[in-house]
């Protein structure tokens, strides 16, 4: 397993999962150093590996607290591929296998920008406007976006899967799939 980073200064970096245990935090010392981010506390949360599972650690030791897939952690949390962590301003997505292991057509399909409708991007706009708003918030619902836009939440629901499909978001858990999107559609937005 490793984790995509993505901190907010636009850098990704992939750091894998191995050992004991990692820590997370602002310090230069911390095995995620993220120095960048002025709302992640200086050691802010710890990766443990409990037998063949990774769980993430915040037992109060940050003051903005741990987030995965846009839920408090309070204590421990076992991670899943495709959950998607937030501390501060830093999205960190759990993967499954190796970075290397990807096939030159999905580092491809990675590389080329996505093509998007005019309505779809209205929809990811609505998505993420929360976490625009507030690092810690959760991505609108489906409900908040179809009264926003004046659309049924049946047209909203068709519309995310299309946009889950597009962004190669499918094979993520349930949980992950709006986090991850939303998150993805601040980047997106952030560029246009």
């Amino acid at each position: 397993m490793f984790l995509l980073l993505d901190d907010p200064t636009g850098r990704r970096r992939v750091v894998e999962l191995q050992g004991a245990a990692l820590t997370i935090g602002r310090r230069a010392s911390c095995d995620v150093a993220l120095p960048d981010d002025d709302e992640v506390s200086r050691l802010h949360a710890q990766l443990v590996r409990m037998g063949a599972d990774w769980v993430v650690c915040d037992e109060g030791l940050s003051h903005n607290g741990t987030f995965v897939n846009g839920e408090r952690v309070s204590g421990r949390r076992r991670l899943a591929v495709g959950d998607v962590l937030q501390v501060g301003g830093t999205l960190l997505s759990v993967c499954a296998s190796e970075p290397a292991t990807t096939s030159p057509a999905t580092r491809r399909r990675e590389a080329e920008p996505v093509a998007l409708t005019p309505a779809q991007r209205r929809v990811l706009a609505v998505l993420s406007r929360p976490l625009r708003e507030s690092p810690y918030a959760v991505p609108a619902t489906n409900r908040e976006i179809a009264a926003e836009l004046v659309l049924s939440v049946d047209t909203v629901k068709g519309t995310l899967s299309a946009l889950f499909e597009r962004f190669g978001l499918g094979d993520l858990p349930q949980n992950a799939k709006r986090a991850a999107l939303a998150a993805r559609a601040l980047e997106l937005l952030t560029e246009a």
